[in-house]
């Protein structure tokens, strides 16, 4: 291969890249600027060019997928099979590398490795042979915090308990962990890195034995290394391998399960000499698209710095919709598909991204009833997540005490102490007598031990309580009660590790899907009804990948990926940036980034939407718009505006459902100020008789609309636009 056909493919800076003299070297890789060629490419030119052994050359990346693809270009382009070539992820080769130095690893020669579940199996045996209680130290914490632990590389002997008694529990927790690893010849994902790593530390002649053999080290995404994967890799190159990595500080989005994004900047300060390389042109999306993720991502602070270009069109303004709520934008976006497709467009060409799980059940309702075939990307459609099978099990039981499977899914949820011995009892006598978990419970209490009785009667009287104190309640607070008594709130609150908290959103947008509910038939109870509901909505399986189909995903989820219609939805303080975010510097910037990349995955057409008023954890909200949009130049944005002059939700009526909408238009407005006159959700008033209220609602248009106002001293009232002569305040 000579070395214009190497280099013609590439832009100019990707060829100098690619053709850098053999230094370390930081490629600083823009969004959709080509890195993945630049990185086999590098390798080719290696082989070709300066003549290094294929042997010699060790390649890192994150995913099997993209390790795959790696291997199968440069097998393309050198000619020759790649299995010379030492590629896969961080976590495969320190695999390969214990494989081989299992002695000096200290591990049997046939070790096993644990997968998650595994994993977190053998911590509750620990937890439970310690004689402490499951509902305080949680299987899934504990093993959290062990893996936390080696991805910082610390061994229990590296850890202080500060005096904080909680901690130090967790360090003895992670002592006996070790010690049942070593005993039974086992080791974790996490343990694969931090092992391979101390043997080329502590092994004398063993890592010099590696860096001799691998005098290029190429590392994909270097933005998402953690410590430990660094540390790994600047062991390995030393002061004589050539360490060449590729990565983007704007798109370092994983900082809560340790990425961190300091590792390109320490990269130079540790390896002498670093020439940095930027790529900047990108091929995926339009002028206008580029300028925006530019202006959004130039906020935050300490960035090595680039920006993005295209030679290409500068295509359509970003359209900004501000919706009423959350239903308001699901029609919005839904609508917008159809129109996608109505000219021709197809279904898997088009993008919903979104901040939390939790907001794609809106998304979810309005596309069934739409009949707009979707697929939830990486994740599980809003009636079959864990914590909501959960709710909906204790729902179930309260309405029908003989649901078996809703009984089993429950019975030691939160854990209390009802054990797979009890469960068989009952399962025999059920089977025995032909009859219900349940009924089965009281007879079969004399053959159970004093603490089972005893748990499995607190749990009955559990669910009576629980049917007792909602039977008059309105659905919604029947929902929210149950959630909160049962202790699954509680349950998946003491859940430190990274679903905890998105658990714990997804229950909470259970009990708005309550308050929203409208039973088709009046006659079945709400309770019954929205159970059906349930049951129906899960039911409506997710469209296949081959089909085409609407992809739904968080943001998190859609890195690496683009469409041509992207609609980046949700759009307001406290939701995205993230609440928890918000006053802390780097967590902000983390949301910055991750609005960066959100921003980048779209090709041709950026629809950003946020609502007025959104109903969240059960209650409605009225948040100001992201910071973010405001960092976008205006003269980018184009508003797409419905044709009525004041703002509604679509929960109008005191029954919380939603009223018929007016026709909106989805043809683009340029920005213009409101009507004069207009009012906004949250929008406070004045009433001559009334006095001082806050808008709840608003129903039709001009003078024969109607507005819901929350008075101070008179409470909720419906006025006549045309009468009220209200006053903003």
């Amino acid at each position: 291969m000579d070395v214009s056909s190497l280099l013609d493919p590439l832009n100019d800076a990707q060829r100098q890249a690619v053709a850098a003299p053999l230094a370390p070297t930081l490629v600083l890789a823009g969004a959709g600027s080509g890195k993945t060629r630049v990185l086999t490419h590098r390798v080719a030119w290696l082989v070709e060019v300066e003549n290094v052994s294929p042997h010699g050359i060790l390649a890192v990346t994150f995913t099997n997928k993209a390790a795959g693809e790696m291997r199968a270009r440069i097998e393309a382009q050198l000619g020759l099979p790649s299995a010379p070539l030492w590629i896969g992820t961080f976590h495969g080769i320190a695999h390969r590398l214990l494989r081989t130095h299992w002695r000096e690893a200290g591990l049997p020669q046939g070790f096993s490795i644990l997968d998650s579940e595994d994993q977190q199996r053998l911590v509750k045996r620990i937890i439970r042979g310690a004689g402490l209680d499951e509902t305080r130290w949680i299987p899934r914490e504990v093993t959290w915090f062990i893996n936390a632990q080696k991805d910082e590389g610390l061994r229990p002997k590296h850890l202080k308990d500060d005096g904080d008694p909680t901690r130090r529990q967790m360090i003895r927790l992670y002592e006996a962990y070790e010690e049942a690893c070593r005993r039974n010849g086992v080791v974790d994902f996490a343990e694969l890195l931090l092992r391979s790593h101390e043997i080329w530390r502590d092994v004398p002649g063993l890592v010099e034995h590696y860096r001799a053999r691998f005098g290029h080290v190429l590392v994909d995404e270097f933005q998402d290394t953690n410590t430990i994967q660094y540390a790994w890799m600047r062991m390995l190159a030393g002061s004589t391998s050539i360490p060449f990595v590729v990565g983007d500080d704007d798109q370092s989005i994983y900082r809560w399960r340790g990425a961190r994004v300091e590792n390109l900047q320490q990269f130079r300060r540790d390896f002498h000499g670093v020439q940095v390389f930027k790529l900047e042109q990108n091929y995926r999306s339009t002028g206008n698209i580029l300028a925006a993720a530019n202006a959004i991502i130039t906020n935050n602070s300490g960035r090595i710095g680039k920006k993005l270009w295209t030679s290409g069109e500068r295509g359509e303004p970003i359209r900004l919709y501000r919706a009423y709520n959350e239903r308001d934008e699901a029609e919005f976006v839904v609508n917008g598909i159809r129109d996608w497709v109505a000219r021709g467009g197809n279904r898997r060409d088009t993008a919903i991204l979104y901040r939390s799980n939790a907001q794609s059940r809106v998304f979810e309702e309005y596309l069934l009833a739409a009949r707009v075939p979707y697929r939830v990307y990486g994740g599980l459609r809003f009636f079959e997540r864990q914590e909501i099978k959960d709710a909906l099990a204790y729902l179930r039981l309260i309405s029908n005490r003989d649901d078996d499977a809703s009984f089993e899914r429950v019975v030691n949820l939160p854990t209390r102490g009802i054990g797979a011995r009890t469960m068989e009892v009952l399962r025999a006598h059920a089977r025995a007598n032909s009859i219900s978990l349940w009924q089965s419970c009281a007879p079969c209490a004399g053959e159970l031990g004093a603490r089972g009785a005893a748990a499995l009667q607190a749990f009955i009287e559990l669910i009576g309580r629980l049917d007792a104190d909602t039977s008059d309640l309105p659905l919604h607070e029947q929902v929210d009660h149950v959630i909160q008594a049962s202790g699954l709130a509680g349950h998946y609150k003491k859940d430190k590790a990274d679903k905890g908290e998105a658990r714990l959103e997804n229950l909470e947008e259970l009990v708005s899907a309550a308050r929203g509910f409208e039973p088709e038939d009046g006659d079945m109870p709400p309770l019954m009804a929205f159970l059906s509901h349930a049951v129906l909505e899960s039911g409506e399986g997710q469209a296949e990948e081959w089909e085409d189909c609407v992809q739904m995903m968080t943001l998190h989820s859609a890195k690496g990926l683009e469409f041509p219609v992207v609609f980046l939805c949700g759009l307001e303080d406290g939701l995205f940036p993230h609440q928890r975010s918000i006053a802390d510097v780097h967590g902000l910037e983390e949301e910055r980034r991750l609005c960066y990349v959100g921003t980048t995955r779209a090709m041709r057409h950026l629809y950003l939407t946020y609502a007025e008023q959104r109903r969240m954890h059960g209650v409605d909200n009225y948040g100001a718009p992201s910071r973010f949009i405001a960092e976008i130049p205006p003269d980018l944005l184009e508003e797409v505006r419905p044709k009525v002059q004041v703002s509604r939700p679509a929960y109008g009526a005191a029954r919380g459902h939603a009223p018929a909408r007016p026709a909106q238009s989805t043809r683009p407005q340029r920005y213009t100020d409101d009507a004069p006159g207009s009012l906004k959700l949250g929008q406070r008033v004045r009433h001559q008789k009334f006095g001082d209220g806050v808008v709840l609602s608003v129903e039709g248009q001009g003078s024969n609309a109607r507005v819901q106002v929350n008075f101070e001293r008179q409470g909720t009232k419906w006025l006549m636009m045309g009468y009220a002569n209200l006053e903003a305040v």
